[in-house]
């Protein structure tokens, strides 16, 4: 039953009821609304309601009439918000947990981890025990894949989601993980459900294959019953008669345990279709039917995967998912879950020195100040504790290079939404002893960046790049109106100005690192209009050194540039070639070639469908072109 308190009840009072409840058998929880407090009397006892009734500071009972009780919308109107540190699963918020179907090794999981993590992910799963059908298929690693499953967590600020599947694992697994998974197999198996509900840990109740609706929430009764409210239901597909796909996505059960639950419902695609390519599109559903999150299996490497390799989804289509995801939410009205990015602690090393006239090997320049993108794309593509050498115009990122001070250099050379970035194309032309070795891509998050303390309300000036700002102007606009938007020369560059200023009513539109590296605060995180604003770099290497860098890399992509003839047909035989030879153009650039008026110098970048036909296909293309050279062959690192 469900006995509603009286607004000014007093505190004995309220005791005096509970003691009630509990003297007759009921199990009683409070519950906080936003317009009264209930009583929750949970129990197989019979009691006449209008004893009850009677109490001082009762204003009225009413039963429950549902089989499940604690679960029920009766019991609890508003929606119940799980809480996994700070990660927040429930309401209007989209959370998403991802990671491989099974942990397969230190390596493996770390790598995984990393990867949805900088895409965007909040939770870590990955299963430890793994029940299958077949006793020998793969069956985990057991304690010492939770040993790995935890490092990852720690070392990738995530909570960890794992399956439990023997009562006599739960005590052990209480002290590696966050959050219980309960599978599909194990819905109902109601000694499992007692032994984790007793621990309170959050949980995640997956739906039987083959279990109605009323039959999914009388296990998550069980669990509650036994000592947790942290329940999170999870929809991941039903045995039917179609065989198209592994299971039949129910995205109906979501708005219809919405409405009989206050439990958040998440969905799993992964499992509810068992075909990768399915996994995105049933993603969008599942949020669009009104889930709460979804838990998405991903692998580094799903053909070799020691289970569901099939349904597992690579790192970059998972990182496409969430672009789609965080472009879906604000036309639902949903607010996607995010923690904050994990920047490299090294950002706030010293630089290398930008001499140049000596030479030190294992430094990566780049254009712009420190904490600029620029840097966050080294340390991503290299390694965290990389040295760098900031430069401040792309001409000495480029001669550091050339001249042996710089190892490496990571210049930038295009953006998703402003386009090419010119003048390091033009400089690749010049420096001919430079190869193209890598790619790497930075999610561009602004960010709104002030001295500690500093409101809204008292910030007069915003300094950045101009196409930050523009990138921004929607945040603008709507929380900043009185604010004057005033160009720098770069965004990391525009903190450092603030910060030199000691001036608290101006402010900067720059990313993260570059609030670590001058110690100051992000007043306002993920201010961008368009989530989907990535920034491509080009990795460069003295072509001396190349050979050994790229040595064991996959050899997927190609980037070359060449002139051709001023008459008609001469661009369309080059491109006939690329065509012939199944190279997909994913850029074709044109630049003026200096002292020659209309004449164009194009620039492509194409992946490679067999790279031991390649060198054919350059001569082919020399043939039909003037002034072809080959500026890099390197592994696709593009989303």
């Amino acid at each position: 039953m469900i006995v509603i308190l009286k607004k000014g009840i007093t505190l004995e009072e309220k005791d005096k009821v509970a003691s009630t409840l509990k003297g007759y058998g009921f199990m009683v929880r409070e519950i906080v609304g936003e317009n009264e407090t209930v009583l929750g009397a949970v129990g197989s006892v019979h009691v006449d309601p209008r004893i009850i009734e009677l109490l001082p500071g009762v204003s009225s009972v009413v039963p429950i009439s549902k089989p499940y009780k604690l679960a029920s919308r009766e019991l609890k109107k508003d929606d119940t918000i799980v809480t996994l540190g700070r990660v927040r699963i429930g309401g209007n918020r989209v959370c998403v947990m991802a990671g491989p179907c099974a942990v397969e090794s230190y390596d493996q999981i770390m790598t995984i981890a990393e990867k949805v993590r900088e895409a965007g992910a909040v939770v870590l799963r990955g299963g430890a025990f793994k029940p299958r059908p077949s006793p020998y298929s793969f069956q985990g690693l057991g304690e010492e894949g939770l040993k790995y499953l935890q490092a990852a967590g720690k070392a990738f600020d995530m909570p960890v989601v794992t399956e439990v599947v023997s009562p006599l694992d739960v005590e052990m697994m209480t002290s590696y993980i966050d959050m219980f998974q309960i599978g599909a197999r194990n819905m109902q198996n109601f000694e499992l459900l007692k032994a984790v509900g007793k621990t309170g840990m959050p949980v995640l109740l997956k739906r039987g294959m083959s279990a109605t609706i009323e039959e999914w929430l009388m296990a998550a009764e069980y669990l509650m019953s036994s000592g947790t409210d942290q329940v999170v239901l999870c929809e991941r597909g039903i045995r039917t008669y179609e065989r198209a796909t592994r299971n039949t996505l129910d995205c109906s059960a979501i708005p219809v345990v919405r409405k009989l639950s206050h439990l958040p419902v998440i969905g799993d695609p992964s499992h509810a279709t068992g075909i990768r390519d399915m996994v995105a599109p049933m993603s969008l559903s599942l949020i669009a039917a009104g889930a709460s999150g979804i838990e998405v299996e991903v692998h580094n490497n799903p053909e070799k995967a020691c289970s569901d390799g099939p349904q597992s989804l690579y790192p970059q289509q998972f990182e496409k998912l969430m672009r789609d995801i965080e472009a879906l939410c604000p036309v639902l009205g949903k607010t996607l879950e995010k923690t904050p990015r994990i920047i490299p602690q090294s950002i706030k090393e010293p630089s290398a020195s930008v001499d140049l006239s000596t030479s030190e090997n294992n430094v990566v320049a780049f254009q712009e100040e420190r904490g600029a993108f620029s840097e966050l794309a080294a340390r991503r593509f290299f390694n965290e504790d990389v040295k760098v050498l900031p430069c401040h115009f792309f001409k000495d990122a480029f001669d550091a290079v050339s001249s042996g001070k710089a190892s490496f250099g990571v210049i930038p050379v295009e953006n998703a939404l402003g386009g090419t970035v010119y003048d390091p194309l033009d400089l690749i032309k010049v420096h001919s002893e430079l190869k193209v070795v890598g790619e790497t891509q930075v999610r561009v998050v602004h960010n709104l960046i002030g001295f500690p303390g500093t409101k809204l309300e008292d910030i007069r000036k915003v300094y950045s790049h101009p196409q930050a700002i523009a990138q921004c102007r929607q945040f603008l606009e709507r929380e900043l109106p009185w604010a004057e938007a005033i160009p720098f020369f770069d965004t990391a560059g525009a903190v450092g100005f603030v910060k030199e200023s000691g001036d608290h009513t101006i402010a900067a539109i720059a990313g993260s690192p570059a609030a670590l590296f001058h110690n100051m605060e992000i007043l306002r995180q993920g201010i961008e209009t368009n989530p989907s604003n990535y920034t491509r770099f080009y990795i460069l290497e003295r072509e001396d050194n190349a050979s050994a860098f790229t040595r064991g890399r996959k050899k997927e992509k190609a980037s070359f540039l060449f002139n051709v003839s001023d008459e008609p047909g001469a661009l369309m035989n080059v491109l006939e070639v690329l065509y012939k030879r199944g190279l997909n153009m994913q850029k074709l650039e044109s630049r003026p070639i200096p002292g020659k008026p209309w004449e164009y110098t194009f620039y492509v970048d194409a992946l490679i469908p067999d790279y031991s036909q390649f060198e054919e296909t350059c001569r082919e293309i020399a043939s039909q072109s003037v002034g072809f050279r080959l500026l890099g062959v390197y592994e696709n690192g593009l989303v």
